[in-house]
């Protein structure tokens, strides 16, 4: 099955890359890798839901943000290349907007890996990964994510 099918089997569909809000690209290739800047969980221009994860946004929600964020990755590495074309995930890098205290961040940042993992399938899509709480995230984001991506 190719990629085309198995996002129409998962009922999603690859949104149009969102503009960066500040100085910098959606997504640099250098060699065969593109670095992806972090993405928010953008839908239409919006974000769905703002504020703390736990204290506003459940983690359920977060999960499903963060699954958003990877779907906006797989954008902007269109920008660059092609999705069709990703021969690894190599790097997830995942930020949670938190409280003190916090200590699911993993569980938020494991929406955008399964959903990566069930998309490309274990040889492709489990990557190294980091899960960091911070105190703020531009646009009042739950989550943020970055990406790192092999191409052939």
């Amino acid at each position: 099955m190719n990629l085309s099918q198995k996002l129409s089997e998962l009922k999603v569909t690859i949104p149009v890359a969102a503009k960066p809000v500040a100085a910098y690209v959606p997504a640099v290739k250098v060699g065969n890798l593109v670095f992806v800047a972090g993405q928010l969980p953008l839908v239409d221009g919006k974000i769905p839901k703002t504020g703390k994860v736990s204290n506003v946004v459940s983690i359920e929600e977060a999960k499903e943000l963060a699954k958003v964020c990877a779907l906006n990755c797989l954008a902007a590495i269109n920008l660059v290349s092609n999705i069709e074309k990703i021969t690894k995930i190599v790097r997830v890098g995942g930020f949670v907007n938190t409280s003190a205290g916090f200590i699911q961040v993993p569980a938020v940042i494991n929406g955008a890996s399964e959903f990566l993992i069930e998309l490309f399938g274990e040889e492709i899509g489990k990557h190294a990964r980091t899960a960091v709480g911070v105190a703020e995230l531009p646009l009042d984001a739950p989550v943020e994510i970055d990406m790192v991506v092999e191409v052939a």
